[in-house]
């Protein structure tokens, strides 16, 4: 069987973790994740490494190598991956991006956010110090998150908390279409709002391919809006997704401290051995289902969980 072995950095890992979120499997010892595609199996160990085999290894570890390759300080070369790759000129130009927070993690909503920036704004907000948010602090993104809606900027946020994911989540639903559709109504609302506003195109972080994206946005009878871009790590490119990024994150972290006030205890992020133990708390004082209303209870770590208890 074909395979390939990379070492990545921890935050292009915990990317990938969110990428594949809907496609996790059992996930051996020392592993913080283990995925299945058409592609390949993906399992990222503790160590950094990650093991790519299938039936095309290439194919997956290519998405990930090339921006893993780069260093911390500067941007991956922009390569055009597929049609909806986005055109140099839209990150110094009006445009608007989406992100999303919290699809990795156990405990908590998903939240996602599309913010429009104009040309004008985007030197004042990299000056605020607006960039990639998994390379911020907690604080820093609360911090930040508050500038940037004091800046008036026209956004719109979304939360799907967890009673209505895991009803989706039985319905059929799977982790990617829930996010596309959140997308979609977040760039629907913000173009609502922006009425006529210059605009050069919108870009979403890619968390799937753009036919599998216009795929789950189909089947609930909805289109792309015109000049709809897809790339990766887009938030080190376009300050209107950066901003998305810092919005949904601090969105994101206050809704982990209401669940944790609700429940007397501190929730974990992520989806890690510590959450396993944590499940195994709430389970003994509060019982199973209080799970709903608290996590998404289809990740395999309400299994794993059980050995805890």
């Amino acid at each position: 069987m074909p395979q390939s072995v990379h070492v990545i950095p921890s935050e292009t890992i915990e990317k990938m973790q969110r990428h594949y979120a809907d496609s996790v499997t059992n996930t051996p010892k020392g592993a913080i994740f283990r995925a299945k595609t058409p592609n390949a199996v993906i399992t990222a160990y503790k160590s950094g490494k990650v093991l790519f085999q299938g039936k095309a290894p290439a194919a997956e570890a290519n998405k990930w190598v090339s921006d893993s390759a780069a260093q911390a300080t500067s941007k991956p070369p922009l390569k055009t991956v597929h049609s909806f790759t986005p055109p140099h000129a839209l990150f110094n130009d009006s445009h608007a991006g989406s992100d999303e927070a919290g699809t990795g993690d156990y405990f908590g909503p998903v939240t996602v956010a599309c913010v429009y920036v104009k040309k004008e704004q985007i030197k004042t907000l990299k000056h605020i110090g607006v960039q990639d948010s998994k390379n911020l602090s907690d604080t820093t993104i609360r911090r930040l998150s508050k500038e940037i809606l004091n800046f008036n900027i026209t956004y719109s946020l979304l939360v799907l908390r967890n009673e209505k994911y895991n009803t989706l989540k039985t319905r059929g639903w799977s982790q990617g279409k829930m996010k596309a559709m959140l997308h979609h109504h977040t760039i629907n609302n913000v173009l609502k709002k922006i009425g006529t506003s210059p605009l050069q195109g919108i870009l979403i972080d890619q968390f799937c391919e753009p036919v599998l994206y216009n795929k789950y946005i189909a089947s609930e009878n909805a289109k792309i809006a015109k000049n709809t871009y897809f790339m990766t790590k887009a938030e080190s490119y376009s300050i209107a997704v950066a901003c998305a990024s810092i919005i949904a994150r601090a969105s994101f972290l206050n809704e982990m401290d209401e669940l944790s006030c609700n429940l007397g205890l501190t929730l974990p992020k992520g989806a890690s051995i510590q959450v396993d133990k944590t499940i195994a708390k709430i389970i003994s004082k509060k019982g199973k289902n209080i799970l709903n209303r608290c996590a998404k209870t289809h990740f395999i770590n309400t299994t794993k969980a059980e050995k805890y208890l």
